[in-house]
């Protein structure tokens, strides 16, 4: 059974994963069902795949849908597995869907429509457009640093009435906000940012979609159980212990490359490979990464894995 609530339709914690590639830029699934099955076992109730961090922009279709299918196949239903189908165009957006609930996904993470800058209602006939297009429940994810337009709240509130549209992926930074929406919404509110996972909790969130996931899945899974108890204090003190994990996996804005570094520095995938326009992190951004982590407290897998 998926761990999922009415509350938590995709359960509380989330990580928007990398897609490993192998050094010739090919999609590894191997290193994709381990990296996967890897942090199920380690605190995690699903995984986003083909979001941003895991590279969507330069990945195909039968990649993409080779990706969710293997994952799916090797987490079964210990994890809910929510596939990105974003797109700045709708009809893109639709097929990506589709292929995605043909390829065994339990969701849909549907961005606002990028660059084009839509008006809020081509934003909602393009989300309308998606999650009318399969049975799979959908998460809003509004990101305006990187899409160029927000959702507006009338904007919310009409994709709320949709049956499909259960929950939100926040990277706002707007907390006030987001507690507004979700109460009159009731739709599950997700921080998109792992530095807000505690204010967010405290406004109600119902979890993260994260990239310190990565390397903090028990972490994460830690401080939520703690907020869920109402020890605050423990919850803190947690968050605080992978601090710099958390600044050194977003630190810099190149999460996909720092996410691949860091798993790589920890054995969980064989190369740290990215598809053009994205680089491989250097040998000094590995170090910087590294630094977090050690910090953070994995200094002992650090050195079983070099």
């Amino acid at each position: 059974m998926l761990p999922a609530t009415p509350s938590r339709p995709f359960g509380a914690v989330l990580t928007a994963m990398v897609t490993p590639m192998r050094d010739d830029g090919s999609v590894d699934l191997d290193a994709a069902v381990s990296l996967a099955t890897h942090l199920v076992d380690h605190g995690h109730d699903g995984l986003v795949l083909n979001g941003t961090t895991g590279e969507s922009p330069t990945t195909h279709a039968p990649e993409k849908a080779d990706l969710v299918r293997a994952v799916v196949d090797a987490v079964g239903d210990r994890a809910a597995v929510v596939a990105g189908a974003g797109s700045n165009d709708t009809l893109h957006a639709v097929r990506m869907a589709e292929q995605a609930a043909e390829a065994g996904a339990d969701g849909l993470l549907v961005v606002s429509p990028y660059y084009s800058r839509p008006s809020q209602p081509g934003v909602v006939a393009h989300v309308t457009a998606v999650a009318d297009s399969t049975p799979l429940p959908v998460m809003l994810y509004d990101v305006p640093g990187r899409t160029g337009v927000r959702l507006a709240q009338p904007t919310l509130d009409a994709l709320a009435a949709h049956d499909r549209v259960v929950a939100v992926k926040d990277a706002t930074g707007d907390v006030y906000a987001a507690a507004k929406a979700a109460a009159r919404t009731g739709l599950a509110w997700y921080s998109g940012d792992d530095s807000l996972l505690l204010p967010f909790l405290a406004h109600g969130a119902a979890g993260i979609v994260s990239v310190v996931g990565h390397v903090a899945g028990p972490q994460l899974a830690a401080i939520t159980a703690a907020h869920d108890a109402g020890d605050h204090a423990r919850a803190l003190e947690v968050f605080l212990s992978i601090a710099p994990a958390v600044d050194a996996l977003n630190g810099q804005g190149f999460q996909a490359v720092a996410a691949k570094a860091a798993v790589w520095s920890l054995g969980l995938i064989p190369s740290r490979h990215l598809r053009l326009p994205n680089v491989a992190a250097s040998d000094e951004d590995v170090q910087v990464v590294r630094a977090g982590l050690r910090a953070a407290g994995l200094a002992d897998v650090l050195a079983t894995t070099q």
